[in-house]
């Protein structure tokens, strides 16, 4: 494929949290760009927005363009990460990136305009891509045509109308890895508690999807119970969601069963999980509750795993309780296999898009028979919800005999 001649230079920038999708998908837009377009420079902003305001990029030499498929074999961001919001201009202001007065989206378009980018590709969740649309909208209202070509990072698998966010499968994966370790502390003490705590801000798709990949490695496993090694100890015995509603006191009744017949109880919980009770005990004790610059409540802050290990703990009669996050495990983690051929599918398909001047964002439209194709801006947006009702899932809690 040729490029378009107006096509000059290009830019990338990755934002948000990590996800185990960005170092390849950085490496799969440069290599497809050399493969069909050679021509077109590319430039890679630093920090992503953070790197966009105040000036920072790194050029992607020839050098570069011939290890680009090391990048694959790598978590994290090559040309790192930050949360910036362009539209926070107090935020913005605070952290020295645009002066008072100044506003953050036209210092961001004089920016692309005067670094000659053409189209800017940006890699990161809902709020990252939206951004971007606000960004090409301010850019196009000022007579500068920008194409904006976006792919969806987070592994909390969320974004409206998005079959498959990429990195997500990976960051599964990933957890069910950290729960066999985490889990094998069950041993360490008579009646343990352990909390596995699993990022998901609104969405429970992340934690249904760890513990369906942990059971998987239970069930494939040969126990020898004789000695001790029982399946029951190292099983999932609680999965709480935050799009299902959890009766404290019906689970506390169940789990102390549980607890009575393994000597342990292990919860597989999203952090988004009863949040809202959280920041409501919180707040009627008078106390801040910590926000990000999006507005989101900063669950580090909050510790959602120590809050319901709190609740659970005397009601089963934990005499140790652990609560162990997977989170940074998970999301720094390199792309498996069924994310690299995800993420080819899109970084391809994205710069096919830029060369053709469409924008939106690349994935799979759930809205329109999950065809891949760049789903337009304003079509795009966060907190899609996991269904707990997904055949997968509830035969999982039926095994496990929890009911929602």
């Amino acid at each position: 494929m040729a490029a378009d001649k107006s096509v000059r230079r290009v830019a990338l920038l990755t934002a948000g949290g990590l996800a185990p999708c960005l170092s390849s998908a950085v490496g799969g837009l440069i290599e497809r760009y050399s493969e069909v377009a050679p021509d077109v420079e590319i430039i890679a902003y630093l920090n992503g927005y953070h790197g966009l305001l105040s000036g920072r990029y790194l050029d992607v030499t020839p050098e570069v363009r011939a290890k680009a498929g090391l990048l694959h074999k790598f978590g994290g961001s090559p040309i790192g990460n930050s949360r910036v919001k362009l539209t926070n201009t107090a935020d913005l202001v605070k952290r020295g990136l645009i002066a008072d007065g100044q506003n953050a989206l036209q210092v961001a378009a004089e920016r692309l305009v005067a670094d000659g980018v053409d189209v800017l590709h940006t890699i990161g969740g809902d709020d990252t891509n939206t951004t971007a649309a606000d960004l090409a909208a301010y850019l196009q209202e000022h007579d500068y045509d920008l194409t904006v070509v976006g792919l969806p990072k987070t592994i909390d698998n969320d974004v409206i109308p998005i079959k498959q966010s990429l990195g997500a499968w990976t960051a599964a994966e990933q957890g069910a890895l950290f729960a066999r370790n985490v889990i094998a502390e069950h041993s360490s003490n008579p009646r343990m508690l352990v909390v596995h705590e699993v990022m998901g801000r609104n969405c429970g798709w992340l934690t249904a999807a760890t513990a369906a990949e942990y059971r998987k490695w239970v069930t494939a496993q040969e126990w020898n119970p004789g000695i001790g090694l029982a399946a029951g100890g190292w099983d999932v015995h609680a999965v709480y969601v935050p799009e299902a509603t959890i009766d404290l006191d019906a689970e506390a009744e169940r789990l102390k069963a549980v607890m009575d017949e393994n000597d342990c109880v292990t919860i597989f919980l999203s952090e988004g999980a009863g949040v809202p009770s959280i920041v409501a005990e919180l707040e009627a004790r008078g106390e801040d509750v910590p926000r990000d610059p999006f507005g989101h409540v900063k669950l580090d802050a909050i510790n959602p795993g120590a809050w319901f290990a709190k609740q659970f703990a005397e009601r089963i009669g934990a005499e140790k309780t652990m609560v162990q996050k997977s989170g940074y495990f998970s999301r720094s983690a390199a792309a498996n296999d069924a994310d690299l051929a995800l993420i080819k599918q899109c970084t391809d398909y994205a710069v096919d898009a830029a060369l053709r001047g469409e924008s939106g964002v690349v994935g799979h439209d759930e809205e329109r028979g999950d065809e891949l194709r760049a789903i337009e801006f304003p079509r795009i947006a966060g907190g899609k919800e996991f269904d707990p009702s997904v055949e997968w899932f509830a035969g999982l809690l039926a095994d496990i005999g929890q009911t929602r």
